[in-house]
């Protein structure tokens, strides 16, 4: 099946014949007899016994994201951030290092700030590439984590290359593919290990649930030499990454997603093919626009002359994502042009069916510093602008507006 058909066709059989997943709002679930639930909290027999470890309706978009990115399983998460947080967790402890790329989200450069409380730091390469991680690798590496689509840098990490250097380590590549979806691009099928989604974004697409997921490709062999932690698992083979993180630290946070979001998830991801092929294609022809406008300069891979151009191609199947940068000379500046905007919302999220645009060095990034800020392609004059499924006639018009006011 080809993306849209596989999306609607894949999906775990109901028993009672309903489209969708229904929506298991409850907290708990009552068996039969008290050794059944004793089997099935032990995990030593099918079925739900507490929401928090398990539920019908997460299990059902759990399913099927892990068939649409061609893993072994996934996890769901409450968010996109306790995704990261616990896809590293499950494999890290103190006195581990992680290797990660500076252009990334603000909330998870924060993050690694204060993983360090807890003896885990992080070893920033300028971008991800396999020439510039190769000196970062010490004893002590446990993983290599990045975005495929640097968010709000746009660089693109080369999966083929770096993942075959982690693998050369023995360490496994974690991808955060928030930006990119499974439309643009499997990186299971690149080499790398672990993908990581913010499903709030455009996996949801509507803007209405806050949410993450884990996806394990199966791949990656954690040796109990290096990664203590999976002694007990080995005997999950395969398996070993999902077991753990589901009984262990997933589970003891609190982490879960709730059912209601699950839903709505799996609502949204059944127009994700739909949605991504406009807003895609929106964006490549705003970026060509805004290109043109005087006054303003703009960042998106799509453009015959940004340096991931032939990345985009080979990797992406020339499809650049639906996020763009502009930058306008000024903050000041920055602030007007937002502000004349009629059809595009200030809004921290990504991945609406609306045109979102933020400003990020005075909202996501106010916690890092200069220098971080400018590692992550974030400037003073800096635009973020997440391209919705607007008519690009209206979208046009109104950046021409807006800039024009702006000067």
């Amino acid at each position: 099946m080809n993306f849209n058909t596989s999306i609607l066709h894949s999906a775990p059989e109901n028993e009672n014949g309903s489209t969708m997943s229904p929506i298991y709002q409850v907290s708990a679930f009552a068996q039969g007899s008290a050794e059944k639930l004793e089997q099935v909290f032990n995990n030593k027999a099918p079925g739900f016994a507490y929401s928090r470890i398990g539920n019908p309706t997460v299990d059902a978009f759990e399913k099927r994201i892990a068939a649409l990115e061609g893993g072994i399983g996934a996890i769901a998460c409450s968010s996109g951030m306790a995704a990261v947080t616990m896809s590293l967790l499950n494999i890290l402890q103190a006195g581990d290092e992680i290797i990660a790329g500076s252009g990334l989200f603000g909330g998870t450069i924060d993050l690694f700030r204060d993983l360090e409380a807890f003896g885990i730091n992080t070893r920033f390469a300028e971008t991800v590439t396999a020439e510039n991680i190769k000196p970062l690798f010490t004893e002590h590496t446990r993983a290599v984590f990045t975005e495929l689509i640097g968010n709000p840098k746009l660089d693109i990490v080369d999966l083929k290359s770096v993942s075959e250097l982690c693998h050369s380590k023995g360490i496994p590549l974690i991808i955060d593919s928030t930006t990119a979806t499974p439309y643009l691009i499997h990186p299971f099928e690149f080499g790398a290990d672990i993908v990581v989604h913010s499903t709030s974004k455009y996996i949801n697409g509507g803007g209405n649930s806050i949410s993450g997921v884990i996806i394990d490709s199966g791949s990656f062999r954690f040796e109990a030499e290096r990664y203590k932690g999976f002694k007990e698992y080995k005997k999950f083979g395969k398996f070993a990454y999902l077991a753990k993180l589901r009984n262990g630290l997933w589970r003891n946070t609190g982490a879960c997603l709730s059912p209601f979001n699950a839903f709505m998830n799996m609502v949204g991801l059944e127009t994700l093919g739909l949605r991504m092929e406009r807003c895609c294609s929106n964006a490549q022809k705003l970026a060509e626009f805004l290109s043109t406008q005087d006054g303003v300069t703009v960042n998106y891979p799509g453009l015959p002359d940004n340096p991931y151009h032939e990345l985009v191609q080979s990797q992406l199947g020339g499809r650049a994502g639906a996020i763009l940068t502009l930058r306008a000379g000024s903050k000041e500046r920055a602030f007007k042009l937002i502000n004349s905007l009629q059809y595009a919302f200030s809004a921290t999220n990504i991945g609406d069916v609306r045109t979102l645009v933020i400003h990020p060095s005075s909202t996501i990034y106010t916690h890092s510093s200069e220098a971080a800020q400018l590692s992550a392609g974030v400037y003073s004059d800096t635009i973020r602008v997440s391209v919705g499924i607007e008519d690009i006639e209206d979208l046009t018009a109104d950046f021409a507006q807006a800039i024009e006011r702006s000067r």
